[in-house]
């Protein structure tokens, strides 16, 4: 006589078990991975205007590491640091209203964090302001970002370049073409004017929006003005802090 004894069906228990204890297991190691949230507000100058956003990454970890700070690295087999860039820089831009957030796997003091950062600082990147961050896991930067401000400043004066302003911004519609596929520009336009004792100035602010995202090269473009020869700086990235 064979004796049979049934085992009751453990997989639906277990994967009960564990979708309970999976999100307390996460976040106790989210924790002590993140332990302090700063926000640097910087400025990326000419000696940098050729460095990509990846390079630009790995400069910032270099500087925590020489500066001897604890950046907060991810877990798993190829570690991260734990940083976020308010929107990415185009190669070939400068910029005095960068922003980067980076996170601590221990806490210290501002007076601790600036000073030691600021010393090992590459040329070409310039610390305006530090401020911690107290909701270390409250939304990150790049969610935040809703428009950016430029100042470009043009090879040669535009006489004529405060007329094609108020025509461009006089337009129902901007229609362009970006690889392939046509939007239209004028929506995006938040600002644009000129500095009309300097006909070289032309200053904007444009949409920076998931889907929206206007492109100071694509309003030159529209404006019949020369990318070559222009300098364009990034002056600002405007946040949403009634998101934070």
């Amino acid at each position: 006589m064979i004796c049979v004894i049934k085992i009751p069906d453990l997989s639906g228990f277990a994967r009960k078990l564990l979708a309970e204890i999976s999100p307390l297991i996460y976040s106790q190691r989210y924790y002590r991975m993140k332990k302090q949230r700063f926000r640097i507000y910087f400025s990326k100058t000419e000696q940098m205007r050729f460095t990509s956003h990846l390079d630009l990454v790995l400069t910032w970890e270099r500087t925590f590491r020489r500066a001897g700070l604890p950046l907060s690295y991810s877990e798993g087999f190829s570690p991260r640091p734990v940083m976020n860039m308010a929107a990415p820089l185009p190669l070939g831009f400068t910029s005095t209203g960068e922003i980067g957030d980076f996170w601590l796997s221990d806490v210290l003091s501002l007076s601790e964090f600036h000073p030691d950062l600021k010393k090992s600082l590459p040329p070409g990147l310039l610390i305006q302001e530090t401020e911690e961050i107290e909701d270390i896991f409250g939304p990150k930067l790049p969610t935040l970002v809703t428009a950016a401000s430029y100042l470009i400043i043009l090879d040669a004066k535009s006489p004529d370049l405060p007329e094609k302003i108020e025509n461009l911004l006089n337009s129902a519609s901007v229609i362009r073409d970006r690889k392939g596929k046509t939007y239209d520009l004028r929506p995006l336009i938040q600002e644009l004017n000129c500095d009309i004792s300097s006909p070289s100035k032309l200053q904007m602010t444009l949409s920076a929006l998931p889907g929206a995202t206007g492109r100071p090269d694509e309003i030159l473009a529209a404006l019949e003005l020369p990318a070559t020869g222009t300098n364009i700086c990034r002056t600002e990235i405007v946040l949403d802090t009634n998101g934070e």
